[in-house]
This record gives structure tokens, sequence and C-alpha cells, in this order.
């Protein structure tokens, strides 16, 4: 059984976090995790190109095909994406066709393919930790569905997302102290 999380976070994700990220995504495939994220350029990428230095499991989901020329299958269609991602959208009316598709492919990083398969945790970075832009959409939905996020835009220093990162995947019990030991 997969289990899932996703690693997703704004497009000024700082370079020293998006390092830690992709070493970060290496690691979790190496676990059996399998990444889901959206392919955009920053943190999204950052952990596609982590995970695939493992050859780790993941799900890239696109708003359109070649996306950030993405070469991935995983693209949006189902109906069920648009009225999810409705809901959760504060300004729906306003968005355009594009955009609209770019709020249906969070809700499948959040819900997974079939829309019904929750991650389970999300890792990202949005400025401040305040969950905003595209990532806030998708945190929106993950609170919702009472999915555990772990933001470093909160923290102060590389030195404390590290800390408080194994604090989340421990205390969460989605990695116990062997499998970080090692």
């Amino acid at each position: 059984m997969n289990t899932y999380y996703a690693g997703i976070g704004s497009r000024e994700t700082p370079k020293e976090i998006l390092e830690y990220f992709a070493r970060v995504a290496a690691y979790l495939a190496t676990k059996g995790f399998t990444l889901r994220s959206g392919g955009a350029e920053g943190a999204d990428k950052v952990f596609e190109i982590g995970c695939d230095k493992v050859n780790g499991e993941k799900e890239i989901y696109l708003p359109w095909k070649g996306f950030e020329k993405s070469t991935s299958n995983l693209i949006v269609w189902k109906p069920k994406a648009f009225e999810i991602a409705e809901e959760f959208h504060p300004n729906w009316e306003r968005l355009s066709q594009g955009a609209r598709k770019l709020q249906a492919r969070n809700t499948h990083q959040v819900l997974g393919n079939d829309l019904e398969t929750p991650s389970k945790f999300i890792i990202c970075w949005t400025k401040n930790g305040k969950g905003q832009g595209g990532t806030g959409q998708a945190l929106r939905m993950a609170r919702h569905y009472e999915i555990p996020i772990f933001d470093a835009g909160s923290f102060a220093s590389i030195d404390e997302i590290k800390i408080s990162l194994k604090e989340f995947l421990l205390s969460n019990e989605f990695l116990s102290e062997e499998d970080i030991d090692k």
C-alpha cells in the first residue's frame, strides 16, 4: 500500500529550503512514500527532482499537458476536481479557465487521482507560513480533510525547519526513530 504525501510550495521558496526539500523528497522516497506534486517551478519541481534521484514513486498533476515542460500524463480533467476546488476557493467566479485548472490540480495533490485517497501529510513553504497563493488552496483543503501540514515558511531558519520537520514526522507517526536515525 502506498503512503502519499504532497510536496508543494511557493515559486518563491528560498534556495536553501529548496535544496533541503530535494533531500527530504529523496529520503521519503527511500522510506516508501509516494510524492504528489504539481510540476510548478520552485518547491514542486525540487520535490520531484529529489524523488527522481532515488527513482521514487511520484504522481505529478498538471493543469494541462506539457505544463512547465513536464512529461507527466496526470492532466486535470475530472469535473469533481473542479467542484472541490471551487468549494475551497474564495474567488472562484473571478478565475480564468487556466487558473481554475491550476486550482483543480491542487485538489489532486491533496486527494489523489481518485479524489478519495487523501495525502497523509503536506510539506510546503509559504511566505511567513501564511498559506497564501496556490499552495494556500491546497492547505485549505488539507485542513478541511484534517491532513497534517508542515509549512517550512513558519520557521526562522533552516536549522529550525530541520528539527521541526523531524518532530512533525515522528509525532504524527509517519516515521519512527529507527527510520530517522538511519
